[in-house]
């Protein structure tokens, strides 16, 4: 693995690789280990063209925990140089300095991108790994691996469940990672639920059906929630949707939210069930996808599910430093 830029090119060996480094990197950050110096004399670089708390920071704090060093931006639209107009492959090989590697900025890059496919540009003339932190609504396998992580430390298992993503499932390029990750393992079926206008992309549907992937498209999630194991609940993405198209969309949304929002109603029609909860985040604040009735009841799993962040990520950077070092042929 020499950049981390889709889901699809993780192996299920691959993922057990990752989630046993993070499971010893929970274990030793439960231990109060905080500092270790498996990239000791690295630096990290977090560069992120659009806003970002979760996946910047456990990216950071990561870094620190492994002894590495970080250069960061965030905003790097409006605050480096891609605001005077310099392309993205200039500055990733400014950073990365291909052919004169005492000369680089960092060592591995963590790359968030408005555009869709921005990642494997970057990778294409990049020195040094590429992670993929969001691609327009490309991908954000990072993200997808932390998702996966949690639903397998809440259920014990990743096979044989039900699983409701729920929202905006156009615009999110979490749905897409998540479900090809989840495709990997047998006895999955998913369930997608959202707005006619916001239905997965056809480029989804076609892979689940070519690979014999079990799934449903509904519009209400009281249809589902009785019999799926976690609802994953995604927000409408406001930040997506320009102009009039994004006053008639949230409009259309809002007329309807309560079919795609985890309520206390919709928590209670789950105990028998025992559905678990999860969200990306953030949750807006004025949608409550997932209600303030119940965030921090024990089947809503969000801030456990952000905080795996940390661990997951450790493990991801450790492989992709030390696989980046290998001879091409191994």
């Amino acid at each position: 693995m020499k950049n981390l830029i889709t889901s699809s090119q993780l192996t299920p060996k691959m993922i057990e690789q990752i989630f046993l480094k993070a499971e010893r990197f929970e274990s030793g950050l439960k231990k109060g280990i905080k500092t270790l110096d498996i990239l000791k004399g690295i630096t990290v670089c977090t560069l992120f063209y659009e806003e970002s708390t979760r996946t910047r920071f456990s990216f950071e704090k990561a870094t620190h925990n492994l002894g590495g060093n970080i250069i960061s931006t965030e905003s790097a639209s409006h605050f480096s140089s891609a605001h005077k107009g310099e392309s993205l492959e200039h500055t990733i090989k400014v950073i990365s300095n291909p052919n004169n590697p005492h000369l680089r900025y960092a060592d591995i890059i963590v790359l968030r991108h408005p555009e869709k496919g921005a990642a494997q540009r970057a990778a294409n003339v990049s020195g040094v790994p590429i992670i993929n932190a969001g691609d327009g609504f490309g991908e954000h396998p990072t993200q997808a691996l932390l998702d996966i992580y949690t639903f397998k430390k809440i259920l014990g298992r990743l096979n044989n469940f039900n699983i409701a993503f729920v929202g905006d499932l156009r615009f999110s390029r979490i749905i897409k990672s998540d479900a090809v990750l989840l495709s990997k393992y047998p006895g999955i079926k998913m369930f997608f639920v959202s707005p006619k206008e916001f239905r997965i992309r056809e480029e989804l549907r076609l892979y689940l059906s070519q690979n014999n992937i079990a799934f449903e498209e509904c519009n209400n999630i009281k249809t589902v929630i009785k019999k799926i194991d976690i609802a994953y609940i995604v927000r409408i993405q406001k930040n997506r949707l320009k102009g009039i198209k994004k006053i008639l969309l949230c409009w259309k949304y809002e007329r309807q939210k309560d079919n795609f929002s985890a309520t206390k109603e919709i928590y209670e029609m789950s105990e028998k069930r025992g559905t678990f909860f999860c969200h990306p985040m953030p949750i807006d604040k004025k949608e409550k996808e997932i209600s303030p009735e119940i965030e921090n009841l024990s089947r809503v799993k969000i801030f456990e599910q952000a905080g795996y962040g940390v661990p997951v990520r450790m493990a991801i950077l450790d492989i992709l430093y030390k696989d980046s070092k290998k001879p091409r042929n191994e």
